[in-house]
């Protein structure tokens, strides 16, 4: 089975992939975390910011089913 985002989470990525800037803003950080908890079936979790290697794989991982949905 292929994993799609519903119709608010679409409209959700749809409006964070339109962002042309290479930071995010809290906002986006914690919708990042939560539509991965979600769709990655996990505890929600927030990764160290200190780091972005985890949340930039988040959002290639959320990529993944915003492309499922666009096929």
């Amino acid at each position: 089975m292929v994993t799609k985002f519903n119709n608010n989470d679409k409209k959700l990525w749809s409006e964070f992939r339109l962002q042309k800037s290479n930071t995010i803003s809290r906002v986006e950080f914690r919708t990042i975390c939560l539509l991965h908890s979600q769709y990655y079936q996990h505890k929600y979790a927030e990764p160290c910011v200190c780091n972005p290697h985890k949340i930039n794989q988040w959002i290639k991982d959320l990529n993944i089913i915003w492309d499922n949905g666009v096929k």
